[in-house]
Order: structure tokens, then sequence, then C-alpha cells
């Protein structure tokens, strides 16, 4: 992802700076995804893992990227909280 647009790109919700997900974040949700526990803030069951995704600073909201393009849709998103092990 060119580093430009991800100095620019924000949580639409909190307004919180993003950043890639790491290896093991994106290990670690995936994981969760092949598990049938991972749902969108809307609530739909997420079923196909992530090639790379962004996450808020905070760690608490993860938004996917598909072909290259941020998804930084609120009802797309995916809180953390549901996440029983998911590394800082």
């Amino acid at each position: 992802m060119d580093k430009r647009l991800l100095d620019i790109l924000c949580c639409p919700v909190s307004k919180s700076p993003v950043r890639l997900l790491s290896r093991a974040q994106l290990d670690a949700i995936n994981a969760a995804i092949r598990g049938g526990s991972v749902e969108t803030v809307a609530g739909a069951a997420v079923g196909t893992a992530l090639a790379a995704g962004l996450v808020t600073e905070d760690g608490k909201v993860i938004y996917r990227i598909e072909d290259d393009i941020p998804v930084m849709l609120a009802d797309e998103a995916i809180g953390t909280t549901q996440l029983t092990e998911f590394p800082d």
C-alpha cells in the first residue's frame, strides 16, 4: 500500500489513524475467521480470510484491504474485542 495513502487514512468513526496489520495480527484474525467466530460491526459473519488489513492505532478496529483498496466502511469493520487473543 502506498505510504502517502496510509498517512492520510483514518477510521471513519473515531478518526483514529490506522496502520497495516502486522503478520501476527493478520494470522490471528484469519485463524478466528477460519474458526467461524468473527463478525463485522453490523453483525454479518466474516467468511473470507483477509489478505491484508488496517487496524486503528488503539487496536480496536480492523478494516480489510481488497485488491490494494482499503474498505473503510464502518459497517464492514471488524471489532477486535471479539477476538480472544489479538496481538498488539
